[in-house]
């Protein structure tokens, strides 16, 4: 079952299987290190629909609600 990031619990642990989103957001996304078949994890999700905090790599990277929406992810760990 695949579902946006933002769907996911905090501390919850998933693969990205997909970027919905044109050449631009997908390319700032590589640039981030946010690639397709990564294990990426939810650090938090900030209310109100705030930003979403997830670690890739060891990094922390904050990124706003309506970019985190379009990283899409499946088995979750």
């Amino acid at each position: 079952m695949t579902q946006p990031i933002t769907s996911l619990e905090t501390g919850k642990t998933a693969v990205i299987v997909r970027l919905d989103g044109g050449h631009l957001f997908r390319k700032k996304m590589g640039e981030m290190g946010i690639r397709e078949d990564k294990t990426i994890r939810v650090v938090a999700i900030h209310p109100f629909h705030g930003p979403v905090v997830v670690e890739i790599d060891g990094r922390e990277i904050t990124l706003g609600r309506h970019m985190a929406e379009h990283i899409i992810v499946g088995d979750t760990a």
